[in-house]
């Protein structure tokens, strides 16, 4: 048994923390709070959960094992936290070989997923919000949806954590690691206490690169506006007829979400974003994101060209170099585990994160770690994620 620290309470942490738990260590969770925390990427109304994605099929195979264990944490906790309504990619010119959309579209098929093309009048006329002139061919992944992050977070710290003997430390703030020599010895709190362990598994997200200096070479801090409309139609927006989507996603960035039960629809940017810390104040929608927003609805979604915003965030990614997570220990460092690099697109991944960095923390062979390895002179830009739109 080992004892081990896990700093932060977003979904890396927390599925770390459970896990390694499982595993028989003695496991203190760190976080400054409130929980779930307000400022985490997590702490969200959804988050998308599908397997397309472009030729990857490292991270298509680990998005349909996530996804038969969201059905199963639908039915474990007795809440649909996962809704199972459908994710389409679509674009305004014909999929070809080389689209994120066409490569998604191959490797689903050939892997059996249930599947359909939006390429015709009639497939159009099943989503009557979009602009049928503008967007013409796409993919329509059935067995996918969203999550409800924020509740999912909540849930995983109440009902599992702290149910299963994990000691949750709230309001205590990271300061730094306690070093000695090459090796970690635990970690140092603002309040200037001292907790002692064999293993520290960072996972801070957005936080890394202000916590730990040392990596701000290969890690990146960075804000995207997220959006919520309350439309004047919301007939249009009813999952049945506008499921999650992502609108030729690598040329404009918008993905979005039908109308939840608060009766909003999300609309976010997963672009290239603006470099920021997570405390900063810059962290707040511009009135050029907006805009952008407006111009894109306009020619998009017609009925939400002027619906009422009632509430915007700024959505922290900790991107790397590659667009690849970072789950990895530190080589110059002994007992320290990294466990961030979202990029914007880990939440899908929620129920396996926790083993992937358990295997990290007891040093086990994992296959994915050898993708999430520690990597620091990957070259900036040589991002592999083709949902992203680099410039907007």
């Amino acid at each position: 048994m080992l004892k081990i620290i896990v700093v932060g309470a977003g979904i890396n942490g927390v599925t770390a923390a459970i896990e390694l738990k499982k595993r028989g260590h003695k496991v203190t969770l760190v976080d400054p709070g409130p929980l779930p925390h307000p400022l985490a990427a997590s702490t969200d109304i959804s988050k998308a959960v599908r397997a397309a994605y472009g030729a990857d099929e490292d991270y298509t195979e680990l998005a349909e094992r996530s996804i038969a264990l969201w059905r199963r944490w639908n039915k474990e906790f007795g809440v649909e936290l996962y809704h199972e309504i459908g994710v389409m990619f679509v674009r305004q010119r014909e999929m070809k070989p080389g689209n994120f959309e066409y490569e998604s579209f191959k490797i689903l098929e050939k892997r059996g997923h249930k599947i359909e093309r939006v390429n015709s009048a009639q497939a159009w006329k099943r989503f009557p919000a979009w602009n049928p002139e503008l967007y013409r061919d796409g993919i329509l992944e059935l067995e996918a949806g969203y999550a409800e992050s924020g509740r999912v977070v909540a849930l995983l710290i109440q009902q599992r954590a702290k149910s299963l003997g994990v000691e949750v430390r709230e309001s205590a703030r990271f300061s730094q690691l306690d070093e000695g020599g090459d090796r970690v010895k635990g970690i140092l709190l603002e309040n200037r206490e001292r907790i002692p362990g064999d293993v520290v598994v960072m996972a801070v997200g957005a936080w890394t690169p202000y916590v730990l200096p040392f990596t701000r070479k290969f890690f990146r801090a960075t804000g995207q506006p997220v959006f919520h409309l309350k439309p004047r139609q919301p007939e249009l927006f009813l999952p049945e007829c506008f499921p999650v989507f992502g609108a030729d996603i690598s040329t404009t960035g918008y993905y979005g979400f039908p109308l939840n039960r608060e009766g909003v629809v999300k609309i976010a940017n997963h672009g290239a974003g603006r470099e920021m810390s997570p405390e900063s104040s810059e962290r707040a929608v511009t009135a050029q994101e907006e805009s952008n927003l407006r111009e894109f609805l306009s020619s998009t979604f017609p009925a939400l060209a002027e619906a009422p915003i009632v509430y915007t965030r700024i959505c922290l990614y900790c991107d790397t170099n590659d667009g690849d997570f970072w789950i990895a220990r530190d080589p110059d460092r002994s007992g320290l585990v990294v466990a961030t690099g979202d990029s914007g697109h880990g939440f899908k991944f929620a129920p396996v994160l926790g083993e992937i960095i358990a295997d990290a923390a007891e040093e086990k062979s994992n296959p994915l770690l050898q993708k999430f390895r520690w990597r620091p002179d990957v070259p900036s830009g040589s991002g592999t994620d083709a949902a992203r739109i680099r410039d907007l």
